[in-house]
């Protein structure tokens, strides 16, 4: 038997009008749809389905919603293949939420609470300061690190081989692309996003996050859910996991690290839960040994449902 670990998606994965073909055919994904608005109070399965699309990439619309159609593709997948086992989850950021979801450590309802919380005390910290991020592609992690320091910014993730995130004040963004540029990097991209996430400048939202956790309810772990923060599994105290999920707002997302973790302990099989296939690509930059499967729409549910049965 194959061990499989399940990925979720992060924030930046979503798109209008994910999950409506599921909705339509799927009674399972209808009503989690229809269960995600009575929970929120609002209709956040018309922003999915039709938008605007600056609506659904509001922080505290784009968390929630991510949240919701990674746990209606995952839902669906244990549904209509009962056979899966898996034995680890892990998520990009956010997607770390779900990932502690699908290990119990929450409740849907409470998760998708959580997550919208989340997403609005984000949201807030972003108002609060100018802050934004960047891509670096092609620069070691050691070269980046000192435009890190010269430039006052820091890490924010660490995705995959090549491909790195920085993040923190819009002007020394701006100016850390240019020294990266000059040390080497292939490319250095500012992205758009609202603000500077996983650094310092999202600390505003730490104190709120933890009130935020510490009301809503929580379970051991059943299985290795891996942490973004450490790159290694969550303790199974749900203490520490909730002061794990406070420090992360603020600490560089170690997914690399994190996928190279579950390779190194026999995962073989990786099934990626959500909007896009972000985090396969990720996968495939790391390794071509392992067999990747994903879920986000109708097609690749049928593809991932075929290849488990074989």
């Amino acid at each position: 038997m194959k061990k499989t670990a399940i990925l979720f998606a992060g924030q930046g994965a979503q798109v209008v009008g994910m999950g409506k073909e599921l909705s339509e055919k799927y009674p399972t994904a209808q009503a989690l749809f229809q269960k995600a608005d009575e929970i929120l109070g609002y209709g956040l399965s018309n922003i999915i389905f039709d938008g605007p699309e600056e609506e659904l990439t509001r922080t505290e619309h784009a968390q929630p919603a991510i949240f919701l159609m990674s746990w209606v593709a995952f839902s669906l997948l244990k549904e209509l293949a009962p056979q899966l086992n898996y034995e680890a989850t892990a998520g990009l950021s956010l997607g770390e939420l779900s990932a502690l979801t699908a290990a119990g450590v929450f409740s849907f309802e409470e998760g998708l609470a959580l997550v919208h919380k989340r997403g609005i005390y984000m949201q807030e910290a972003c108002e609060e300061t100018e802050g934004g991020m960047a891509a670096i592609i092609g620069l070691e992690p050691a070269l980046l690190r000192e435009v890190c320091e010269q430039a006052g910014v820091e890490i924010a993730n660490l995705n995959c081989p090549g491909q790195l995130v920085i993040s923190g004040e819009t002007p020394k963004i701006i100016h850390a692309c240019e020294l990266a540029r000059a040390k080497g990097a292939k490319r250095a991209l500012p992205l758009a996003v609202a603000g500077a996430y996983h650094s310092s400048l999202m600390a505003g939202a730490q104190p709120k996050l933890k009130a935020a956790l510490a009301e809503t309810v929580m379970a051991p772990p059943k299985l290795d859910v891996i942490s973004n923060v450490t790159a290694l599994p969550h303790e199974k105290s749900v203490e520490s996991i909730a002061e794990t999920l406070v420090r992360q707002v603020t600490s560089p997302v170690l997914f690399e690290d994190s996928l190279r973790y579950l390779i190194d302990n026999g995962f073989i099989r990786f099934i990626e839960v959500g909007p896009g296939t972000v985090l396969s690509g990720f996968l495939r930059r790391i390794t071509k040994e392992v067999e990747i499967l994903n879920v986000s729409d109708m097609a690749s549910l049928e593809k991932t449902i075929s290849a488990l049965e074989e």
